[in-house]
């Protein structure tokens, strides 16, 4: 039988795991503010840069360094990936912070390539070469391109080389730039 300095011992470590529990769940369907490769706190949609990602060569990333990917599907471009749909979820869309209208060129990034689009939910987004531009979830962090070629969401997914062309093939595309933004 417990004493009652005990009892008080286990009540409190229990308490102390609640609420270190609550401060892990949560969440929200959009990006989160990161530390950038240089060390600068950014948001992944402020800048964009070319970096060598294995299995699909020279590619582009978002700001955090993350791969990101485009949707097509039957020949259409800009097929938006929305919340409505669940696809944000798996797919985490990149909208442009509170005051900011445009995205910036990293290394390798042909700036004339990056413009935005604005979409029914009133947000404004990154594109390149005309594509909207999404995360993919399961990339854990940079130089990873485990989205590339995924059927879902009624098309398929695929990284965009410097030129802003999608690399529908596992074995990349060369180009410039090995960095981050």
């Amino acid at each position: 039988m417990l004493g009652f300095s005990n009892k008080v011992l286990v009540c409190g470590s229990v308490i102390a795991a609640a609420a270190i529990l609550a401060g892990c769940g949560g969440g929200s369907s959009q990006p989160t503010t990161a530390t950038s490769p240089s060390g600068s706190s950014t948001n992944p949609a402020t800048k964009f840069g070319i970096a060598n990602v294995s299995g699909v060569g020279s590619v582009l990333v978002d700001s955090k360094g993350r791969t990101v990917y485009i949707l097509t599907s039957g020949g259409k471009t800009n097929v938006p990936c929305t919340d409505a749909s669940g696809c944000t979820k798996l797919w985490p869309d990149l909208p442009f912070p509170d005051g900011v209208s445009a995205a910036k060129a990293g290394s390798g990034v042909d700036a004339s390539l990056l413009g935005t689009k604005k979409l029914k939910d009133g947000e404004t987004y990154p594109t390149y070469n005309g594509w909207l531009v999404y995360e993919y979830a399961g990339d854990t962090g940079p130089g990873q391109a485990g989205g590339q070629g995924i059927k879902s969401f009624g098309g398929t997914w695929y990284v965009l080389n410097s030129s802003g062309t999608p690399v529908t093939s596992s074995s990349g595309s060369s180009g410039s730039g090995g960095g981050y933004p």
